[in-house]
């Protein structure tokens, strides 16, 4: 299996667990956050939602300079939006990576801040750091819904809510 395949291939199975998490959103409690310097829990499943589409924008350029990005979250008001903006993001995401050539995995990648540079990585790498991104925010928003008293979904089989 060739890495593109391998990196689509976990793209898919990981965007199963993902969309069972996100379809468990209250909608009464989009404004809910666990802790002062938590991210609300709409603004926490957006994001979620919107990392596919960072393979896109790893694939398409040479770098992310967080001192000039004009970040600017899409504003999501139900469930069914953020479910259709999280299919849109794995698309966008997933074209790209179909078409993408072996050398361009190997093409570098900078994370900066204006003049300081965070660390540079191959676009292979970034890509797979999206995926940990994913897994990393999907963990809290599972603790966000336990605090919800929300059943969890399982991730890599059952969770205790599933016994």
């Amino acid at each position: 299996m060739s890495l593109i395949q391998s990196l689509l291939k976990e793209m898919d199975e990981e965007s199963v667990t993902t969309r069972k998490m996100l379809e468990r959103l209250p909608a009464d409690k989009y404004d809910w956050q666990p802790h002062p310097k938590s991210m609300k829990l709409l603004r926490l499943a957006t994001h979620i939602a919107e990392l596919p589409g960072w393979v896109k924008m790893t694939l398409t350029t040479s770098e992310l300079d967080t001192a000039t990005f004009d970040y600017n979250p899409s504003p999501l008001k139900n469930n069914d939006e953020l479910l259709a903006y999280f299919a849109t993001t794995m698309a966008e995401g997933r074209s790209q990576l179909t078409a993408a050539v072996p050398e361009q995995l190997e093409e570098m990648w900078t994370l900066r801040e204006g003049d300081v540079i965070h660390k540079t990585y191959t676009k292979a790498e970034v890509i797979r750091m999206v995926y940990s991104q994913i897994v990393h925010h999907r963990a809290q928003l599972g603790v966000y819904l336990r605090l919800l008293e929300v059943p969890v979904p399982g991730s890599y089989g059952p969770s205790a809510d599933e016994y």
